[in-house]
């Protein structure tokens, strides 16, 4: 989390770290606790990343790219259909029947969502915006990924101002939460 960079560059690096995070998932021959832990840490970053890019990146689109609030609104209904995933999976026991088909499908959707980041919204937004706008958007998603929440919550507000009202107090919680249980911490 964090990586420095303009948000474009921040926001790939976390598109490669969730990408190696699920080929180390797809390395595994069984589940037990060593899936649990994989879908736990990924869990934890996309939640991170998707608050973030809500609370930032999808507002900006709306302001600085033409047709923005289509390209938002698509996105924004990309999260919600991982978020729902990883609901299922925070539930789902590593050895149930039910969660390598649940992998399957969240690590489809994720592909298809930073295909289409990086091949569509990105450049558009770097077209629209000066590199002093894109760091300081950098700057505010590294900030809102390290008080985001940590654990899914599709009920949640996805849009400003809720979402930025909310998105601390439930990411105190969550990290609570994952202190207490250990979460996260492999």
């Amino acid at each position: 989390m964090g990586h420095g960079g303009n948000v474009t560059e921040e926001l790939m690096a976390d598109h490669r770290e969730v990408e190696d995070i699920f080929a180390r998932i797809q390395e595994l021959t069984g589940g037990g606790q060593e899936l649990r832990d994989l879908v736990d840490e990924v869990t934890i970053e996309l939640v991170r990343h998707s608050v973030a890019e809500e609370q930032y990146l999808y507002p900006a689109v709306r302001e600085h790219v033409e047709g923005g609030d289509r390209i938002a609104d698509k996105e924004l209904a990309d999260h919600r259909r991982v978020e729902e995933l990883l609901k299922q999976l925070e539930k789902t026991d590593a050895d149930d029947s039910r969660m390598s088909p649940l992998l399957q499908q969240l690590m489809e959707e994720v592909a298809a969502h930073v295909e289409d980041e990086e091949n569509n919204l990105f450049p558009l937004l770097r077209q629209a915006c000066s590199s002093e706008t894109l760091g300081d958007l950098g700057e505010k998603i590294r900030r809102a990924k390290a008080m985001a929440p940590t654990r899914p919550h599709p009920a949640a507000p996805d849009t400003p101002p809720a979402n930025k009202l909310l998105a601390p107090g439930t990411g105190l919680v969550d990290r609570a939460r994952d202190f207490v249980t250990g979460r996260g911490k492999s």
